[in-house]
Formats: structure tokens, C-alpha cells, sequence
């Protein structure tokens, strides 16, 4: 059968005009499935590869582009006879996406970063933050977020650490689904990205990443799958790199046989945007569309799909399960049956800021607290606030997960050179924390000091009731830090402000850790990440005690860089001595990084070199104090354990006690298998079960294949972090078999 030219479907141009008289496939009470099927049936081969081609509307131009496409990630035409909507796609991890303001004077509310969320360990929080942020994208007509990242962070360095959800498969893949489940909520489509093993910016077109099939097993293709059982994405995105010798958008084991095969997963594999490289290899092995082809080094998907086609060098079938895919995952979100509206809806802001507020309270970790030193009190007469435009706002993340944020932009620096130049922009949002400890403490005298000169920070700081120095560490989307020290001099500034006033507090803004030469000399600091639009009241609030932090860290902050599985980025050689830095991020050699590390990601990793870091996974601080007993361990077939929680303290907060689980015999390290967020009031005890995500408790078999939890005694702990057991036992497991 011959396969008409590629161009979107319409009653302009396509000779099949008419409207079918009967669409059975509209009725909502069908399997998904089968209303995929009957609507596939009546499309034509045209219109089937107009399913599989995205356009990226700023680059976009020339025959068969849509012309009703705004500036926004990428468009897939609709299919108007057969009331098929465009899709229309927006950036949006955290919040709908507009980078470099190519939508002049569009908001969006912006949520903490990926990290912070992770760090409230509250998967009701990820569904509402994620249920917001589709929101505002279906108000803004768009119908696909890009969202859903989900990287385990295995560098500390790693650019796009702050997207992401951490160092934790079950903690990722929960937080992740729920944020999914959140967002597809509004009957929009949500992806999960970058599948899989995107974990560093450097070289991200070129590098290869090499794991071993049962590592990448029980690590971040573990988080990926629970994230898909619980979110049930539309669409998953394939990533840039290679891995194990194969790009991941036609790596026939990542797509073919885990995600559809052993997972079962019936929506589409789309491209990320630049990381297609062939039309017959990725067609045959999972690739469903190229997205954004523009940023393609070629239309693969075009003319080049429909020739290979026509010549038999795919067969149809393969076109018609393309196509499937994408209905399959329309339907499946309710795109099909709620289309967006053409034209941009009211938004609730002042509603939606409260929401991401929220989620930057329950974010933020307390680090240090020496003597009691928070909550500061609202009597304070003079405080001291110092460095990081803390006066005008708070500090932002860079790339595609940019938000224009409601309020503007108070500081916006150009890039100058380096691979990010093209889209990046270094962003804080307009929410001054000065601002807000000023309205918490009125009758304090608060001062600014832009901390450009220590020695003046130093004597400003001199006397006061507290000195609280904001310290930024700006990553970005397309580049790794060279470095996790602070950069700037920002040490020396906290060096010379703590020798002049004992009473410092150190608010870090950062995409992620940072080296803490100066911890002995402060007694306070606080990880507040990117905090978001309205991330200066969030610490303000936690400063003073309005809000008490519960915050925990869902990555390790090491004490010296070696002490991480790379002390260095790999292929950042090659950007430092390129004439452009990089900025032709295509143009350096392919490279590998070995994973030596396996599935040991994180605190397992630590725990495996017997290294204490600077501070551990899911340690943080609170105002009360919270007290664990009277452990009841279950085994057999099931790991199940119970126990109390007390709040010992005089103040109302959140707990996280955490199951870790290892195999007596010692053969691997710790793994979190679980874990409960608890809200308890003064002298408040509530019994808590926790059942272990079997998962987590198994190996991966190569040889079954599937996950196999060996029979024998496994020793577990009620912990307050990765490295902070309280209560511990033991209990014999059966055997048993799970599927991969």
C-alpha cells in the first residue's frame, strides 16, 4: 500500500474529507483500548504519520506546518474530520514553561524545584502540585506537559539535578507518579522523562552511559516503573545519551523490551527534542515520534518514515502501532474526550502561589540548629541579611524548566558562551526574603548587604541579633558545575561574616550540594533549594518559626567531592578546551561514563565505601522532637513493620520516619524500602505500618529474569535518616518471584 506524502491531515488538502458517519470510537464507556483501535481504523496513512511528526513552532517553517501554533515547545497538527486535537506541548516540571519570555508577558506560577519537592517526601503534595501546574497549562491551552523527570542523581554535580526527585528509586518513582497522576487530573497528557539514564549535562548529545542490565534494573529503571504504575504517563520521552552502545530513542532494550514489553506500556515513546538520529533503527526499535524535529539534525520522521513504508523496509504494521500509541495515550488521559479550549482561561494565581508556597515549606531542610538558634524571635532588634539578591528575590534553576513567574523577574543575567547560551537566562524570581523578614519582624531594624565586600558584610553583621547570608549555587539545564563548592567567594564571605558575629545563619539557595568548609563556625543552616515563586516568605516562615521545618534530604551532601563515585565530570575536559566552550554542544567526541557504582546510587554508595558524608539521605531537623518504639516485624511472604511515633516537643510538626531493609548476610547495602510523613500534635502518638515495596527488598535475576527476593533473615531499621537507625530487628522472608 502506498503511503501518501507527510503533511497534516485537514479538509483543505486531504481528499477524504468527509467526516466518518459513524465514530464509534467517541464513546467513552469503551476500553481505551479498543476506542484506540476503531479510531485507527479509520484513518488514513497520511493522517497516521501526521500522528508521529512534532513540530517546534519557533523554528518550524515551510509546507505542512500548522498554522495556529504559538511559540511553545512543540505542536502535533490535528486531524480535524476526525476530531483529532492538536497537541500542543509546554515544558513544565516545575510550572508551565517560558524560558526566554517567547510568549511576551505570559505567567505562570513556579514551583520549587524538583529536589524540594522530593524533599517533603509527601506524595499528596506531588499530586497537587502536578494537578495545579496541568491546570494552568490546560488554561493555557496546551494539552501535553513535558514533565514527570525523573533521573536518579548520581553526581552531585550533575546540571539538572534540581529537576529531578534525588538519589532514591522508590522516593523518585512515587514522588514522580503522583505528580503524573496530578497532571493528567485535568485531562491532559503528562510524560515521564528522560528514559533513561540522563544523568549528567556534559556531553548529554554524545556520552554513553554504561550499566549492567541488573543494576540499571534495581535503580533508575526501577524508579521509572513504579513512577508508570502509579502516574500511567501518556507519554514517555526518550533521552539524549546512549546507553550501553545504543542512543536511548532507538535503544531496542530500553523501548521494545522493558517499556513495552516486560512493562506492558501502551502509550507513546516520544523524542526529547534533538535526540533522533535514524528513521529505520529507531521506528523498528520503540521510537513512536520525533519530537520537535526541527532541532533534529533531519525530519527522520517525514518523508524519510514515509518512504521506508512504502519500500517495505518497516512494515505498516509498525506504522499503525505508532499511531496507536499516541491515540492509546490520548484517550488514556482524556484528551480526546475534554479537548482544550482555544483560547487562554482565567487562572487563580493568588490560589495557585499558596500551593507552591506550601510545597516550599514542607521542602525546606534544617541542616543545623546549634543551641536552638531558630526560630528567630519576632522580638530581634537588629538582623542582618547579606548576599544573594535576597533583597529583591530568590534564585531559579535554568533551562527548559524555566517559568516566567508571576511578578516578573527582578534579576536576569544573559549567558555569555557555554551550551546553555541559546535558551538559558540566570533567573530569580520576585519573592524577597528581605521583604518578608522585614513583615515577621516589624519592629526589628532588618539591613541589606549585598555581600560583595566581605569586610563591609562583615561589619554590618557585627552586633546583630542574627546575621543570615544567603549563599546561591546556579545550575542549569545543558551544563554541570565544575565545581560544588560555592563559587564566587561566597566561602570567604561566610568565613569573615561569622568570625564578626557568632550568631550566623547560612540560607542555601542551591541546585543541589555544596562543600561546608565554614560548617563548625555557623550554628544555623538551612537548604532551601530553588525555592520557587514565593520561596522568600517560605524562609522567612521557617526562620521564624511560623512554619516548623520538615524538610528531608532526598540526596547526600558529601563532605569532599572524592568521596562520590566521579570526583569529576566526565567530557568537561573537552567543553573547557573547546574554542566556544561547548556552545556546539554536537561538536566534541563521544565518550563513556562507567557506572561503577551499579545500583548502589547515593547513601547505598556511601554505605557500600563505609564513608560518612556531610550530611545523609533524608536526615533534616525540626523544632520538636519526635520519639520511635514498640517495632513489631513482620515477615513470610511480605515485609511489614509497625511502630509509634511521638511527638515529644511543645510544638505541632511532621515526621518522616524511614525504612531501610539489608540482607543479614551483609551481600549489599541498605536500601530505603519505605517510609510515612506523620503531623502530630504536642505529646500526640500515632501507630504507624509501613509495608516494604517488594522491589526494593529483591535482587534482579538475570537468569528468571525478574526481581527475586531470596529467602532468608533481613535485617531492617526505623530510621530518622540513612545513617540515624532507631529502632532495628530482623525478620525471615520466603522466597519470591516478581515479574521484571
Amino acid at each position: 500500500m502506498a503511503v501518501q506524502a507527510c503533511e497534516p491531515a485537514s479538509p483543505a488538502n486531504d481528499p477524504e474529507t468527509a467526516a466518518p458517519a459513524s465514530q464509534p470510537w467517541k464513546d467513552a464507556s469503551l476500553p481505551v483500548a479498543k476506542r484506540a483501535d476503531l479510531l485507527l481504523a479509520a484513518m488514513t496513512p497520511r493522517e497516521k504519520l501526521a500522528l508521529v511528526y512534532g513540530f517546534f513552532p519557533p523554528l518550524a517553517k515551510g509546507e505542512g506546518v500548522p498554522t495556529d501554533m504559538i511559540p511553545s515547545a512543540g505542536q502535533v497538527p490535528a486531524i480535524p474530520r476526525l476530531g483529532i486535537p492538536a497537541l500542543r506541548e509546554s515544558d513544565a516540571s516545575l510550572g508551565v514553561a517560558n524560558q526566554v519570555e517567547q510568549r511576551k508577558g505570559d505567567v505562570a506560577t513556579a514551583l520549587p524545584s524538583g529536589l524540594a519537592l522530593a524533599a517533603t517526601f509527601d506524595p499528596e503534595l506531588a499530586y497537587e502540585t502536578g494537578a495545579m501546574i496541568g491546570g494552568e497549562a490546560r488554561a493555557k491551552t496546551f494539552n501535553v506537559l513535558l514533565s514527570g523527570g525523573i533521573n536518579l542523581t548520581r553526581d552531585p554535580w550533575g546540571g539538572r539535578n534540581f529537576e529531578y526527585l534525588g538519589e532514591d528509586p522508590l522516593l523518585a518513582g512515587t514522588m514522580a507518579g503522583e505528580s503524573i497522576r496530578g497532571v493528567q487530573s485535568n485531562k491532559i497528557v503528562s510524560t515521564i522523562k528522560h528514559y533513561a539514564l540522563n544523568a549528567q549535562e556534559t556531553g548529554r548529545f554524545v556520552m554513553d552511559a554504561r550499566i549492567g542490565e541488573a543494576a540499571l534494573r534495581e535503580s533508575d529503571l526501577l524508579a521509572f516503573e513504579i513512577a508508570i504504575e502509579r502516574g500511567q504517563p501518556g507519554s514517555v520521552m526518550c533521552a539524549y545519551n546512549s546507553i550501553n552502545g545504543d542512543f536511548a530513542c532507538e535503544n531496542a532494550f530500553l523501548l521494545n523490551t522493558v517499556l513495552k514489553g516486560d512493562w506492558g506500556y501502551r502509550g507513546w515513546v516520544m523524542s526529547d527534542w534533538g535526540a533522533v538520529h535514524s528513521t529505520v533503527k529507531a521506528a523498528r526499535n520503540g521510537l513512536d515520534q520525533q519530537s520537535g524535529g526541527e532541532l533534529d539534525t533531519h525530519p527522520f520522521y517525514r518523508e524519510d518514515l514515509r518512504k521506508a513504508f512504502e519500500s517495505s523496509a518497516l512494515p505498516m504494521a509498525r506504522l499503525d502501532d505508532m499511531a496507536r500509541r499516541v491515540l492509546h495515550g490520548m484517550f488514556a488521559a482524556g484528551v480526546m474526550d475534554a479537548p482544550v479550549v482555544t483560547t487562554a482561561q482565567p487562572i487563580d494565581y493568588a490560589k495557585n502561589a499558596e500551593v507552591a508556597q506550601r510545597a516550599a515549606e514542607a521542602g525546606i531542610v534544617l541542616l543545623k540548629n546549634e543551641g536552638q538558634a531558630l526560630p528567630l524571635a519576632k522580638s530581634a532588634k537588629r538582623i542582618v541579611v547579606i548576599g544573594g539578591h535576597a533583597d529583591v528575590g530568590v534564585l531559579s534553576g535554568g533551562g527548559s524548566s524555566q517559568v516566567r513567574s508571576v511578578g516578573g523577574a527582578p534579576v536576569e543575567i544573559p549567558l555569555k558562551d557555554g551550551p546553555a547560551v541559546s535558551f538559558v537566562r540566570k533567573t530569580w524570581h520576585a519573592s524577597s526574603p528581605l521583604a518578608a523578614i522585614r513583615a515577621l519582624a516589624p519592629e526589628a531594624k532588618v539591613k541589606f548587604v549585598d555581600g560583595n565586600d566581605r569586610v563591609a558584610a562583615a561589619a554590618a553583621a557585627k552586633g546583630a541579633d542574627m546575621a543570615i547570608v544567603f549563599a546561591t549555587q546556579w545550575t542549569t539545564e545543558a551544563e554541570d558545575v565544575e565545581t560544588i563548592a560555592l563559587p564566587g567567594g561566597q566561602d570567604a564571605l561566610i568565613d569573615a561574616v561569622a568570625a564578626a558575629n557568632p550568631k550566623t545563619a547560612v540560607v542555601l539557595n542551591t541546585g543541589g550540594p555544596v562543600l561546608m568548609p565554614w560548617l563548625s563556625k555557623v550554628p544555623v543552616v538551612v537548604a532551601a533549594w530553588y525555592p520557587g515563586q514565593r520561596g522568600g516568605e517560605a524562609i522567612a516562615r521557617v526562620l521564624f518559626g511560623e512554619v516548623n521545618p520538615s524538610g528531608r534530604l532526598p540526596i547526600t551532601f558529601p563532605k569532599s567531592i572524592d568521596q562520590a563515585p566521579r570526583a569529576q565530570v566526565p567530557g568537561y575536559d573537552q567543553i573547557r578546551a573547546s574554542p566556544d566552550r561547548g556552545t556546539d554542544a554536537r561538536a566534541i567526541k563521544p565518550f563513556t561514563v562507567e557506572y561503577r557504582e551499579g545500583s548502589d546510587v547515593g547513601y547505598r554508595w556511601y554505605a557500600r565505601q563505609g564513608q560518612a558524608p556531610l550530611f545523609p539521605f533524608g536526615y533534616g531537623l525540626s523544632y520538636t522532637r519526635f520519639g520511635y518504639s514498640s517495632l513489631k516485624v513482620e515477615g513470610g511472604a511480605q515485609l511489614k513493620v509497625s511502630f509509634d511515633v511521638v511527638n515529644r516537643g511543645e510544638r505541632a510538626g511532621s515526621d518522616v520516619p524511614q525504612l531501610y531493609v539489608t540482607p543479614a548476610s551483609g551481600t549489599r547495602p541498605l536500601r530505603l524500602a519505605g517510609w510515612e510523613r506523620v503531623t502530630l500534635k504536642p505529646g500526640e502518638k500515632r501507630r504507624v505500618t509501613i509495608t516494604a515495596e517488594p522491589r526494593i527488598v529483591a535482587d534482579y535475576d538475570l537468569a528468571q529474569p525478574g526481581f527475586r527476593v531470596a529467602g532468608g533473615t533481613y535485617r531492617i531499621s526505623i530510621s530518622r535518616d540513612a545513617a540515624q537507625p532507631v529502632l532495628t530487628g530482623q525478620t525471615e522472608l520466603q522466597e519470591r518471584r516478581l515479574a521484571p
